[in-house]
């Protein structure tokens, strides 16, 4: 009975057994926990990575506003261009949830950064005209000079999309700069920065509404209505903004969410997440590899201690338990690394995107996890395999 007693062992004697089994080989150690480390990073990598991108969408998307509907010109039955009505504008600020109604029309102007470039070199820069209140409706900012006011926008002034003016040469705004737009000098007095709502302004040369009827032959009708309405009516004005722009023909009125691509451009990363996923998966199992071949080599190099110890008193089940431990000792300390290691690469990439840096909870509690599991499994045989030696062929064993 005592010596039964005696050879109990208590779990923190298991656990200074394994660590002893792993101190004495720092470097295969080592280089088995950094396969693991590897895997979980990959994998809590993708994780954060994704988590920070999608926390830095949703907090866009709360400072630009979802309640951006847009009004654009479908096709005829028949396939030809449609185009709204002059009146739509005016129709769809009628509309009780709308709170801001303002509009773009598409001219045949081009614009050119001097008179000496060949007309087929438009740049693809389509000429807008555009109201005064669009840049405040669409949330967009100017990263130089100013926008449209009641005196400029009658008169040959023009505000550049960031595109736009990276493609035609244009650093700065002001009165010193000018672009050869529909046969005629215009002033650019503002560049705009990149439009996240509507990121066809972007590639666009805004022009006043009168001057661009009075100088470019501009139609006057809208081509597209960007409308703003209250949070809780959305999906309400939604359903109704083609009939209203439009009522003699509501099918050839398109009406989007702007908000809706930004969060679809988000989703089309699911699929380079999964393949990231998927590699961080293929590392995790390479690293439960390279922790089965150290425990089962950990085996065949200690046969005499694994004698010594059963012929002193040590049951088949102490030995198991012995081996089982240093391989998920092993995995906790390749499994933590990762966490830390994958938090720092989470942390460095999104701190380099100028997003918001976010690793979820469950993310590393799961890598953890993950690493004890594989650790148990690639353990199991070495530890099933040391029990079974005999101490008679162990000892025997050189």
């Amino acid at each position: 009975m005592t010596a039964l007693t005696t050879a109990r062992l208590r779990p923190r004697d298991v656990v200074r057994v394994g660590g002893s089994g792993l101190r004495a080989r720092p470097l295969r150690v080592f280089l088995s926990a950094l396969g693991i480390a590897i895997g979980i990073a990959a994998m809590l990598g993708v994780v954060g990575i994704s988590a920070s991108s999608q926390e830095d969408l949703n907090r866009q998307l709360q400072a630009l506003g979802t309640n951006l509907l847009k009004v654009s010109p479908g096709q005829t039955l028949f396939g030809d261009s449609s185009h709204l009505p002059a009146e739509a504008e005016g129709m769809v600020g009628q509309i009780g949830p709308v709170t801001a109604v303002t509009a773009t029309g598409q001219t045949t102007a081009k614009v050119y950064r001097n008179d000496h470039i060949p007309a087929a070199e438009s740049g693809s820069i389509s000429v807008l005209a555009a109201r005064l209140d669009l840049l405040r409706d669409v949330s967009a900012g100017l990263a130089g000079g100013a926008w449209l006011n009641v005196a400029t926008h009658r008169y040959p002034a023009v505000v550049l999309g960031a595109k736009a003016a990276d493609r035609l040469g244009v650093v700065h705004a002001g009165p010193d700069q000018r672009v050869w737009l529909g046969g005629q000098w215009f002033t650019v007095v503002g560049v705009l920065a990149p439009v996240a709502l509507a990121p066809e302004l972007d590639s666009a040369a805004l022009v006043g509404w009168p001057v661009a009827e009075s100088r470019l032959g501009f139609d006057g009708y809208p081509t597209t209505i960007y409308t703003r309405a209250a949070e809780d009516q959305v999906t309400a004005v939604r359903d109704v903004l083609a009939a209203t722009a439009n009522p003699e023909k509501p099918n050839e009125v398109q009406v989007s969410r702007p908000s809706d691509a930004l969060a679809a451009k988000q989703a089309t990363d699911a699929t380079l997440n999964a393949l990231l996923l998927g590699l961080g998966g293929v590392a995790l199992l390479v690293g439960g590899v390279g922790v089965a071949n150290t425990m089962v080599i950990s085996v065949l190099e200690r046969r005499a201690e694994i004698g010594l110890r059963r012929s002193l008193g040590a049951t088949r089940g102490q030995i198991r338990l012995q081996f089982l431990a240093e391989s998920l000792l092993l995995s906790a300390i390749g499994g933590i690394g990762g966490v830390v290691l994958g938090i720092g690469v989470t942390w460095s990439y999104a701190t380099f995107q100028g997003w918001p840096s976010l690793v979820p909870i469950w993310a590393m509690v799961g890598g953890v996890l993950a690493t004890l599991i594989i650790g148990g499994l690639a353990g199991f045989y070495p530890a099933v395999r040391a029990a079974r030696m005999s101490p008679t062929e162990a000892l025997a064993t050189p």
